[in-house]
């Protein structure tokens, strides 16, 4: 039950205007300060950006997992994107990615940063649930399908 305290129906975007990965990195890091206007949005963007820097966070099956710490976000927020049309993103396997689930995370937080993606990846390599995500229409189906499937895991 770890993800529903991370990814909220408002932090859930069907149907990603972005095409490439700078542009969804400000589209997703635009809709979690809708949601919680008091961290540093330049800190946060400039954390992932330099955490991808390193090494891709587009990983198999269509999916990446952008995250970064930074000092002005308290605990653990995240947005998850979904694209039909999928975001050039430079994956590891060549792929454009269709869903991301971004997690920024305070400084604090490295364990439960940890647990976070831990759990996220177990869903991932669930036979057909990144299928079950792409097709979902709205928010709240994304939500639910989250909730539903980590509770199986």
């Amino acid at each position: 039950m770890l993800l529903e305290n991370v990814f909220t129906k408002e932090s859930i975007i069907v149907g990603l205007e972005s095409t490439e990965k700078d542009e969804l990195f400000e589209e997703m890091v635009e809709a979690l300060h809708n949601l919680y206007p008091d961290f540093d949005r330049e800190q946060v963007l400039a954390a992932l950006n330099e955490r991808e820097a390193q090494m891709s966070t587009g990983i198999l099956h269509a999916v990446a997992v952008p995250h970064a710490f930074a000092s002005s976000v308290h605990g653990t927020i995240g947005a998850i994107g979904i694209s039909r049309e999928g975001i050039d993103y430079e994956a590891l396997d060549g792929s454009p990615v269709k869903v991301v689930f971004m997690l920024v995370a305070g400084e604090d937080q490295t364990e439960k940063h940890i647990q976070i993606l831990k759990s996220l990846a177990l869903l991932i390599q669930k036979n057909g649930f990144v299928d079950k995500l792409i097709s979902c229409k709205v928010p709240s189906e994304v939500y639910d399908l989250i909730v539903q499937s980590e509770v199986a895991v």
